[in-house]
């Protein structure tokens, strides 16, 4: 019998994702379990198994397209089911729920196996006894959207939809439109004497997630950010006396350790920064756990993995899964439970450059520290003007949820807490 997996649901609110590289040819023979294509999703790089073994008969979608949650990825050749016990098996197999324009769709749940290949926690797909042709299916879009396809004489089957379920959208038709203006006739190619006046490249999953992840924090939180220096000589003298030792047991020892902690000390004693805001039931949401999300910069974009349970690991600790996670988001080897349930994050933008910042918060948490540039600059200390080591400091917090005055308590305590680091060793 013929057997159509198609791209399962995978969790986290995922909804499509982008085909990098196939495991797999067309008459190959595999194995349940063995992995058939790369995918991006928003979130992670993670490689899909067959959850059947057989003879691939057609790959769905070519390197770098991008696909929605339960349509085709493979179809493959099964022997020994036939006939209505085909169908039978078929119909145990997956629920299929109806969909807009005749269509079908797969509900399912994924469970996380070994790689980070994520496998369907029931049989994913829809066996049919008869040989099947190429799928010609209509695209699911709204009338207006329809319309405007004719209108501008657009193949609305080339359209692929952002809407619920796939539906095609007017927005999408007339991006697709825009996306393929012949910008080589004189109307619209700029006069340039460098060759082509543009570059064009395909958006990541993760700079769509960047960008999606923005506008939302931006239109639901309301933004307030509070600048403050502290000068932390003590604590440069403190890093310079144990990195030796800390590098002899191979963790190398920051900065960004020591403000870990300091956040962690802090946001325990002031739990609107450790909080979120429930309008749907009307309620606030204080957490009694501290996950603290580290912002890393990487080639493909800025992600945010999630230091665990951090007010429970020493300074030592929390370098060893500071360097753990950078180098496994820089790597794009970072796992859904390594990003997620953060209470509270860090950007140490200064690390590159720049002094201070407004970071825009990781909604739905209540605020984001920014740490920027460690300036050496005269300051004046037991009214002395002496050469001092100064760090910059950018809180923004959702002013829903927290007060100025608040928000400025917070920064104080980091900042007490920084400038004597013996504190830290002692609460």
């Amino acid at each position: 019998m013929r057997y159509i997996f198609n791209f399962p649901d995978i969790g986290e609110g995922l909804d499509e994702g982008t085909i990098i590289k196939w495991y797999v040819d067309k008459g190959q023979e595999i194995k349940a379990g063995q992995s058939l294509v790369e995918m991006e999703t928003d979130k992670v790089v993670a490689d899909i198994p067959s959850p059947k073994a057989g003879i691939i008969v057609t790959r769905f979608g070519n390197e770098g397209e991008t696909i929605h949650v339960g349509t085709p990825l493979v179809e493959i050749e099964i022997e020994g089911v036939y006939g209505e016990d085909a169908i039978t098996e078929a119909k145990e197999i997956v629920k299929i729920v109806p969909q807009e324009e005749g269509s079908t769709g797969v509900v399912g749940t994924m469970e996380v196996a070994g790689n980070n290949a994520f496998l369907p926690s029931s049989e994913e797909g829809f066996s049919v006894p008869e040989v099947i042709s190429e799928p010609v299916a209509k695209v699911p879009a709204t009338p207006v959207a329809r319309a405007l396809a004719k209108e501008l004489g657009i193949d609305i089957n080339k359209v692929t939809g952002t809407g619920p379920r796939g539906r095609a959208t007017k927005t999408d038709i007339q991006n697709f439109h825009l996306k393929n203006i012949p910008y080589n006739k004189p109307d619209y190619q700029p006069q340039t004497s460098q060759g082509e006046a543009f570059t064009y490249e395909p958006l990541t999953q993760i700079r769509k997630t960047i960008a999606k992840n923005m506008i939302n924090s931006k239109l639901n939180a309301a933004h307030m950010t509070v600048f403050e220096e502290v000068e932390i000589s003590d604590l440069i003298w403190i890093r310079e006396k144990y990195k030796n030792a800390y590098a002899e047991r191979n963790v190398k020892l920051t900065y960004l350790s020591f403000i870990l902690k300091a956040a962690v000390n802090a946001l325990r004693q002031h739990r609107q920064l450790n909080s979120q805001m429930d309008m749907d039931n009307n309620r606030m949401i204080y957490k009694n756990f501290y996950n603290i999300g580290i912002a890393v910069d990487t080639n493909e974009g800025l992600v945010v993995p999630v230091i665990k349970n951090a007010d429970k690991l020493s300074i030592f600790q929390i370098a060893q899964k500071i360097a753990e996670l950078s180098e496994k988001a820089k790597e794009r080897r970072l796992t859904l439970e390594e990003m997620r349930d953060g209470t509270f994050t860090l950007t140490n933008y200064g690390s590159i450059g720049g002094i201070f910042g407004v970071p825009v918060i990781n909604y739905p948490q209540a605020g984001i520290l920014g740490i920027g540039r460690i300036l050496k600059i005269p300051v004046v200390k037991d009214d002395q003007i002496i050469i001092g080591n100064v760090l910059p400091l950018s809180l923004t917090v959702d002013h829903r949820i927290v007060d100025g005055g608040e928000a400025a308590r917070f920064v104080i305590r980091i900042m007490d807490y920084l400038a004597d680091p013996f504190s830290l060793m002692m609460e």
